[in-house]
């Protein structure tokens, strides 16, 4: 996405009239901010930028209330705003697949989850063959737990994308998901990681946490060369290379190590604070590490700000994963009834149906793409 953006940057400065270029440069800071690659209001300044040129050019086009509505949804979970642009959009481009797309990712953030396969059925409707939304609609199947739905849906994306890593094994995940069995994931991963090393990593490093194989969690964790490194599958949330190696140590036994991981990480992760303030995904991993040094007090006051900044009010997605982490904080604590508390006792029936399975309090859920 940062280099998408570098490029429509250019692209813009030898046309200043092209106004899918601003559009999709508006997409590429908005994701970039959002899922938490850079969320700072630098980036979202740039994101908003770019809706601006794109109002300045054609501010009736269809294409720029897509991306306003966009830049609402991911800058501000501004949901009845986004829509609100999304119907206007829908005016200019009639049967445009990524309207009904953006209306089914927001509608899951709000909890309407039969209007968001609804919305997102259509849009497969209208571009069958887009594999984005497929995975996407699968992952929406697999935090329901409906799990044949998203088998179903992944091996419609294979019919067509037969040779597709990042599928291959989230189709093969569906066993850990719901079973607990992670065979079916191992074997696949096995006979595709050569080929496919860092687009499957994430995959690879849950399956060797599950198995509690250091070796090959170590070997995951190289694989995945610069990118972002996430653990869970409605979750934006990045974990710097550090606090992962003191998780493999600590299952190594290698307390040492593992101390001396997670102080390194702690300092990093207060950098990444400083510039997100007041962003519960990046606060919610310092809690964990936190939690990894001993440092009940500050661990948990972490996790609680992370689940006040975040509530699974505004976010059913996101909002439960900010409670997940703040139990599996409680755990590393050894605080059972708190984690009992945060784990086990949703407060609401919207959010009892979310809520995590015993795999999830371990390994953070499946590992698929951010959620958008």
């Amino acid at each position: 996405m940062l280099q998408a953006a570098d490029l429509l940057n250019q692209a813009v400065a030898r046309d200043p009239s092209f106004l899918q270029a601003y559009c999709l440069l508006a997409f590429a800071h908005d994701v970039a901010y959002f899922v938490g690659f850079d969320h700072t209001p630098a980036r979202l300044a740039q994101a908003e930028s770019a809706v601006q040129a794109a109002s300045r050019l054609q501010p009736n086009a269809g294409e720029t209330h897509l991306a306003r509505a966009q830049n609402l949804y991911w800058g501000y979970l501004d949901y009845d705003g986004a829509l609100a642009e999304l119907e206007v959009a829908a005016q200019g481009l009639p049967n445009d697949a990524r309207v009904g797309q953006l209306k089914g990712y927001i509608k899951r953030r709000q909890g309407r989850w039969d209007e968001s396969i609804r919305d997102l059925n259509r849009a497969i409707e209208l571009d069958p063959r887009n594999i984005l939304t497929l995975q996407q609609t699968a992952q929406t199947h697999q935090v329901l737990r409906r799990y044949v739905d998203e088998k179903s849906l992944l091996a419609r994306a294979l019919a067509f994308e037969p040779n597709d890593a990042v599928t291959k094994v989230q189709h093969a995940f569906v066993e850990l998901d719901s079973k607990a069995d992670t065979r079916p994931l191992h074997q696949m991963i096995e006979s595709i990681r050569r080929a496919a090393i860092p687009s499957i990593a994430n995959n690879w490093l849950v399956c060797a946490l599950a198995e509690r194989d250091g070796t090959a969690a170590e070997n995951a964790l190289t694989a995945f060369g610069e990118s972002p490194i996430t653990f869970g599958s409605a979750e934006n949330v990045l974990f710097n290379r550090l606090f992962v190696e003191g998780v493999i140590a600590r299952i190594t036994k290698n307390e040492d190590r593992a101390r001396s991981a997670f102080i390194a990480a702690r300092a990093e992760q207060e950098k990444i604070i400083q510039a997100q303030p007041n962003y519960g995904p990046a606060l919610c991993v310092l809690g964990l590490i936190d939690a990894g040094l001993g440092r009940r007090e500050e661990a948990l006051r972490e996790g609680r700000r992370a689940v006040e900044l975040l509530p699974v009010e505004k976010d059913q997605f996101g909002g439960n994963v900010m409670i997940k982490y703040l139990a599996m904080i409680a755990a590393w604590l050894g605080d059972k009834d708190r984690f009992r508390t945060a784990y086990y006792c949703p407060p609401s029936p919207e959010r009892s149906q979310l809520w995590p399975t015993e795999t999830d309090a371990v390994l953070g859920s499946s590992a698929w793409r951010p959620a958008v």
